[in-house]
Parts: structure tokens; C-alpha cells; sequence
């Protein structure tokens, strides 16, 4: 029986998180695997910020059982997000029950209450990873005064059909459970955004509204009068979720009380509608309804509401109800709501809404895509660029540059159109070599402190705010709109040298302390501040590690910051002081009366090696090479089957249908594919890669893909084929990369036993030595 779409997708979760599992140093487990996969992909949809993942339970099974596998605090401590998993390593989907669901709840529930009532922090070892945090939500006078809610998510691997657990309160704090299975997420991988949805009727709220007049295709407005009990409730249940994703990020959403807000509320809540400019917002759909008090038209239900100017209204009406116990019952505000009726341009239109609306701030979409040239150019950098060979590695591999999630795992499905590719591909591109647009902003932004006169722009402490937050300042102070081959390996030296820190740092119990998220890029950033900006980079890259003294300084400096870090903040929060300006600040005149003439040969000098810089035009062509190599990878025979499945699937165009069977022609008469071809013949094998990527992995093997010269071989000339011969042949060609890829590993299965050495595959390894020997190869050296 054919396996469903949602059954090849957790076939594909379950291999991605095994294969992180084997290719990560550190280990790790399942659980916690999926765990970091589930919060990347609810970030990538924009339903969660800097989340970290730790893990932590106790007393199992029993009455006060609790765990947690991950948790999240929002930047103005309004929302707390605690993850809880439900996983299992089945080749199967499991269905989830009502009682494993009812189990974690509980388990979430208890590790809050536990840390905000009972002091559970001094139950739990300073080295633990989930000790600052559980120190945060019991002695943090930010979170106490302004925490709002607290999502409580269940994320799990298997199937759930059931409801949610029912909304609680904790201490005056409101709990809000999700359940986010498999199918959920496979959802999400198609369609990122997930709306919000608000019920008036339901919730027993007028909210009356006049229809705008003008009509077009590209939207329709309402005026509306929304009560402030209205928005005060959406507020507290959704927060800064209701602020299109742009403004919230890129204004840096507090949720503080505008003072003169506050004042009109408190003194005069009947002038609310008459001082205030108003609330803007956007949805994808609306329902209207007759109000039956005869005033016309009342909003019933919007889909996606988005709020684009207005959010710091909305958050003083909130704040000012709660904190100062106002009556808000007089308050109304008018908001002017743009339905988009163009659903193909429903992001532009909302984004050119959000930036005039800002006029103080503008923002448009294009801040924070993947589309932005930077990320474009640092895609094809990474697909064009091998690392040189080192003493520790003959195989010249690339580092792959993540620009839009699944990027890996499609580039694996079309380059490993059989298992000895898919080999291949693993080979030239290690898992533990690829990274994401956010990894690369750490990357480049615990290397630098960046000012503007005495402000600082970059620093580490920006950092270890997390991911997203990080990833904003990096856009913000982008430092080139193109950068070339030098920049890409400088910043790829950097990664190396991050990376290199996290596993000299070490995991628990042989770690320097507990810290390592906050003391890596406080280390690299004090290096740099001391070395004057001065390590060689290429030096780096041209070695793929840092040498040994550098590794051993970067540990003594490391044990130095750590403890300064600890000994200069105000309490025990020492997360939330590494957050601050001023922690940098002290960190950085510190010297340590650290001695780095250790390091004087990982500096530059005039004896550093000097690089060649690639042009764009040299990028471009080498991309060209790769994509035209990646077609021709696939035999005529697949393209007739995907030209067939594309007429019946209707996936493929007649245009594209025509330019398959024209790659499938010119292969087998061997004729040069043209730019439009190629172009048209990537696009047809990223349509299928997603929609049909089983069609990709033929049963040909090897040989059937080998020149037809094979065939041709004279016996009557061989050279002995044997072992030694085929290990020396695989020896050289390591290095000087000759022979394609399916040669190359057809010479290797010989060696290592996988394929056996019979009469034919020794003429076929004779045709490769044929060739090499054209290129200089010598038998007898």
C-alpha cells in the first residue's frame, strides 16, 4: 500500500533527527532532537521566540511529577512558553490518548508551580541546564510584574485527535495549552503562517461596523468601534502575537504603558475615542452580521487578524486594566480593518499597509526575507565553494548555507538519486557543515563589537539574547548587500571558531561550567576586542580548525569570563545580567592578565597566506557547472519517468513537459544542454523533489550510467587490477578530483569489499585508470 504524504513526512523527521543524532559529537537524545526540530520549525512560522531547549523532570509517575523539555520567555516577560514531549521512536505513527496528553499537562503545570511557589530552584544543581531558568520565574522582579500568560505546549511525534486541556489559571496567571502533533507540523511545513482567529459572537462581543464604499479587488475596509474590554481580552490571550510579524520585530514590542494613554483612562475614559488616533489592522476574511440594535452591520468572526499600527494602544488598555484595576468599560477604539481580497499578494499588501501606517518606523517585508541579495549570494557561495584539502582530511567538502528551511534535505533528495549518491552527497557535505540564517548572525555577531560613537550595536550581549532577537540586529547592521567569496570564508573561519568553542567548553559533567550559551561568544568577542581584529581567518579556513595554543587559550579564557560574568551580577540571575550592555562593558576592560603571545602564529602577518577572490561572474558560472552536473547525475530513463508523471500528475507544465523530454533527448545523443534548459530543468526537479522525490532514486545501477566506451575496453592491454592498485587510485584522486562522483565511489565500494572484484568491474575500474592517467597518474610512483 502506497504510504500516505503524512506518513513519508514523519519517515523523513524520524531519518533527519537519527541522522543529527549520529552526526552530532555531543549525542544526544531522540527526544530532545525532535524537541530543537518542533521549536525551529514553530519560530521559522513565527509562533515562538528563542526558545531553548533543556531538559529536566523529576519523580515520574507519581502525584508530583513534573517535566519540561524546553521553555521560552518573551522579550518584555509578558509571555512564558514550557514545552512538554510526547516522543516515540516507532517506524510508525503512534496515536496519542487523552490520559498521555492529560499526563504532560500536569507535568507542566507542577514544574511551574513548583518553581514560582516552592522554590524548586534550590532543589536543582547550578550546573543543571535548566537552573537559570527555573532561578528567573522565582526571583525575577521583570517576569513577576509583568507576566501575562503562559503558553503550555505538548508537542509530540505521534497522532492526537482529541481536545485541549481546558485554560487554568496559576496564581492570577493564565495557562493556555496547545497539543502540536505530526500532523501539525507537516501542516506547517506547507503553510508556515497559522492565522489567528477571533470569534466576537461567541465570546458575547458587539462590535459594530460600517463598509467602505469603494471597492476593488485587491481589498475591502471596514471602520469598526471596538470596545476596550475587547481588546484588553484578545490582548491577554495573544499578546504581541496580534502585531504583524514585521512591526513586532522590528520595533521592538514592548508592551509598556504609554503614560498618556494611561492618564486618559484613568481621568477621562469617556475622551478615549476622541484623543486616539486609532488602531490598523488586516485579516484574510470576515463575517458580517445584521446588528439587530438597527446600527447596520456588526463584525461577527475575522480570520488572521494582524494588528500593524496600534499595538502600544492596545497594550496600555491592557496594562492600565490590570495594573491599576481601571474601569474600561467607557473605552472604544476605532480601528480601520483591510480584509485582502488578492490572496497571491496578500503578504505584499499587508507589509506596504504595515510601512505606511509606520510612518515613524517603516518597515516593509523585504527586512526580514530569505530573498534579500545577501542571503541569495551566500546560497550560491556555499554551493560553489569546497573547502581546501588539510592534513586531516583528503576529501574536499562544502559548508551548506540553509537560506530557507528544507533546503538540506531537498538538495540530498535531487543530488542522491540512489544510496551510492546519497553516500556521496553525506561526504561532500557533512550535517554537522550546515547552517541557517540565524546560526550564521551568531556566527558573525560574536565576532565583532560594533559601535556607532559610544553606542554599541553588536556585542555578544545582543547574542545571548537569542536567536531571533540576534538575527534582527544582525539585519539591521548588515554590513554588505553582496558578499564575495573572502567575506564567505571569513565567515565560515568564524563558525569553525564558535563551534570549536561550544566543544572545548564542553557538555555536563565535564564542562567548564553551566554557562556556554552566554561565555562562547563572550569569549570570542574579548579575543577579538585583544587581538586588535588581528586573527588570520584564512589562516582558519584554509586549515578547517583552529590550532591547538588557540584552542587552549580560548579555554583559560573562557574559565576567566565565566566567572567574572557570575561574580559581578546583581543576584543569581547571571543569564539575564549577560543579556545587559553594561555586563559586556565590564567584561571587555577586563585583561585577566591572560598572555597571548601563545597565539602570535594565528595572527595575521605578512607571512599569512594570500587568497584569490572569486568575482561574481566566477560564482555564477561555477553555480551553472554544478546545476548542469546535477542534471545530466540523472539518466534518460528517470527523466522519461518524470516527463510521464508529470503529464498525469498535471505537477508539470507543458512547457516543462517539453524541456524533460528535450534533457532526456540531448542525454542520450550527448549534446550540450542550453542556460534556458538548465534553468527549466532545475525548476522541474524542485517541483518533483517535493512532490514526488521516489521517483528520483532509480533501481540503474552504477554500470548503467558508465560511458558506453566501457564496453570497449581492450583486455589485451590491462594493467593488473587489484587492491593495492585500486587504494592508490582512490589515494589520488581524493586530491586531484578527476573522476565523477559515481567513479569515484565505484573505486571505493572495490576497495572496501562492497562490490566485488569480478572480470567486469576490473574492466570498468581499468576504463578509470585509462582516464586518470591522462591527468597524470602514475602506477608505478
Amino acid at each position: 500500500m502506497e504510504k500516505t504524504e503524512l506518513e513519508k513526512f514523519y519517515e523523513s523527521v524520524l531519518q533527519e533527527i537519527k541522522a543529527t543524532q549520529i552526526s552530532d559529537e555531543e549525542g544526544g537524545s531522540l527526544e530532545q532532537i525532535f524537541t530543537q526540530y518542533a521549536v525551529d520549525l514553530l519560530a521559522e512560522a513565527d509562533q515562538t521566540e528563542d526558545v531553548f531547549v533543556a531538559y529536566d523532570e523529576k519523580a515520574l509517575g507519581t502525584r508530583n511529577q513534573h517535566k519540561i523539555n524546553a521553555y521560552s520567555i518573551s522579550g518584555n516577560y509578558e509571555t512564558l512558553y514550557l514545552f512538554n514531549t510526547i516522543f516515540n521512536a516507532t517506524d510508525e505513527i503512534t496515536r496519542v490518548t487523552a490520559s498521555d496528553i492529560d499526563t504532560a499537562s500536569k507535568r507542566i503545570v507542577n514544574f511551574f508551580k513548583k518553581c514560582v511557589t516552592k522554590n524548586y530552584v534550590n532543589e536543582i544543581e547550578e550546573s543543571s541546564p535548566i537552573f537559570q531558568f527555573a532561578l528567573t520565574l522565582s526571583d525575577s522582579a521583570d517576569l513577576k510584574d509583568n507576566l501575562i500568560r503562559i503558553n503550555a505546549v505538548i508537542i509530540t511525534n505521534g497522532f492526537y485527535q482529541g481536545s485541549f486541556p481546558n485554560n487554568i489559571s496559576i496564581d492570577g496567571y493564565q495557562v493556555y495549552f496547545r497539543v502540536l502533533d505530526i500532523e501539525y507540523f507537516h501542516n506547517l511545513t506547507k503553510t508556515p503562517h497559522v492565522p489567528i482567529e477571533i470569534n466576537f459572537i461567541k465570546e458575547g462581543y458587539n462590535v459594530p461596523c460600517i463598509i467602505s464604499p469603494a471597492s476593488n479587488n485587491e481589498y475591502q475596509t471596514y471602520l469598526a468601534i471596538f470596545p476596550g474590554t475587547v481588546l484588553a481580552t484578545i490582548y491577554e490571550e495573544h499578546g504581541s502575537w496580534l502585531l504583524q510579524q514585521n512591526v513586532r520585530s522590528f520595533l521592538q514590542f514592548t508592551g509598556k504603558i504609554n503614560k498618556g494613554i494611561r492618564n486618559t483612562i484613568n481621568q477621562e475614559p469617556h475622551m478615549f475615542l476622541a484623543y486616539n488616533n486609532g488602531i490598523t489592522a488586516t485579516a484574510d476574511s470576515i463575517d458580517i452580521e445584521t446588528d439587530e440594535s438597527g446600527c447596520g452591520a456588526k463584525i461577527s468572526k475575522v480570520t488572521d487578524f494582524q494588528i500593524v499600527n496600534g499595538g502600544q494602544t492596545t497594550a496600555s488598555i491592557y496594562h492600565t486594566w490590570k495594573k491599576d484595576n481601571a474601569d474600561i468599560s467607557d473605552i472604544y477604539v476605532q480601528i480601520k480593518l483591510s480584509v485582502i481580497k488578492n490572496k497571491n499578494k496578500f503578504s505584499d499588501i499587508v507589509s506596504r499597509i504595515s510601512e505606511y501606517a509606520n510612518t515613524q518606523n517603516k518597515v516593509s517585508f523585504a527586512d526580514l526575507s530569505s530573498n534579500k541579495p545577501f542571503h541569495i549570494q551566500m546560497e550560491q557561495l556555499s554551493r560553489t565553494m569546497f573547502t581546501p584539502i588539510t592534513d586531516t582530511n583528503n576529501i574536499q567538502t562544502k559548508w551548506f548555507y540553509e537560506r530557507a528551511r528544507g533546503q538540506f534535505k531537498n538538495a540530498r533528495l535531487k543530488d542522491g538519486t540512489s544510496k551510492a549518491k546519497q553516500k556521496a552527497f553525506d561526504l561532500k557535505h557533512p550535517k554537522n557543515q550546515m547552517f541557517t540564517k540565524e546560526e550564521l548572525s551568531k556566527y558573525v555577531n560574536s565576532y565583532h563589537e560594533i559601535t556607532k560613537g559610544s553606542k554599541i550595536l553588536i556585542g555578544p550581549h545582543l547574542v545571548v539574547r537569542g536567536n531571533q532577537k540576534n538575527y534582527i540586529e544582525f539585519m539591521k547592521n548588515l554590513p554588505l548587500e553582496s558578499p564575495d567569496s573572502n567575506y564567505y570564508e571569513d565567515t565560515i573561519s568564524k563558525a569553525i571558531i564558535f563551534k570549536n568553542c561550544e566543544k572545548i567548553y564542553g557538555v555536563k559533567p565535564y564542562s567548564i561550567g553551566d554557562m556556554r550559551y552566554v561565555t562562547v561568544p563572550y569569549t570570542i568577542t574579548w579575543l577579538n576586542c585583544h587581538t586588535n581584529d588581528k586573527l588570520d581567518l584564512y589562516k582558519i579556513w584554509k586549515n578547517q580548525t583552529v590550532s591547538d595554543n588557540l584552542k587552549t587559550k580560548l579555554k583559560e579564557i573562557m574559565i576567566n569570563i565565566e566567572s567574572l560574568i557570575k561574580e559581578t551580577a546583581p543576584g543569581s540571575l547571571y543569564g539575564e545580567w549577560a543579556k545587559k550592555e553594561e555586563c559586556w562593558n565590564i567584561v571587555k576592560e577586563r585583561d585577566f592578565g591572560i598572555d597571548l603571545s601563545s597565539i602570535d602564529n594565528d595572527l595575521i602577518s605578512k607571512n599569512s597566506f594570500r587568497r584569490i577572490l572569486k568575482t561574481r561572474q566566477d560564482i555564477l558560472n561555477d553555480l551553472e557547472q554544478q546545476e548542469l552536473d546535477s542534471l545530466k547525475a540523472i539518466p534518460p530513463k528517470v527523466w522519461s519517468d518524470i516527463e510521464t508523471w508529470g503529464r498525469e500528475s498535471k505537477e508539470i507544465n507543458d512547457i516543462q513537459l517539453d524541456v524533460a523530454f528535450t534533457i532526456k533527448s540531448k542525454l542520450l545523443k550527448k549534446i550540450e544542454l542550453s542556460a534556458h534548459e538548465i534553468k527549466i530543468g532545475i525548476d522541474i526537479i524542485n517541483i518533483v523533489t517535493i512532490k514526488n522525490p521516489e521517483i528520483l532514486f532509480s533501481d540503474e545501477i552504477i554500470e548503467e550510467n558508465m560511458p558506453e566506451e566501457i564496453a570497449l575496453v581492450d583486455d589485451s592491454n590491462e594493467v593488473n587490477i587489484d587492491i593495492e592498485l585500486l587504494k592508490k587510485m582512490v589515494r589520488w584522486d581524493r586530491i586531484n578530483k578527476r573522476l565523477k562522483e559515481y567513479e569515484f565511489r565505484f573505486l571505493v565500494g572495490l576497495c572496501d569489499g562492497r562490490k566485488p572484484l569480478n572480470e567486469r568491474n576490473k574492466q570498468i575500474a581499468s576504463w578509470n585508470l585509462k582516464k586518470i592517467i591522462q591527468y597524470g597518474f602514475k602506477i608505478e610512483d
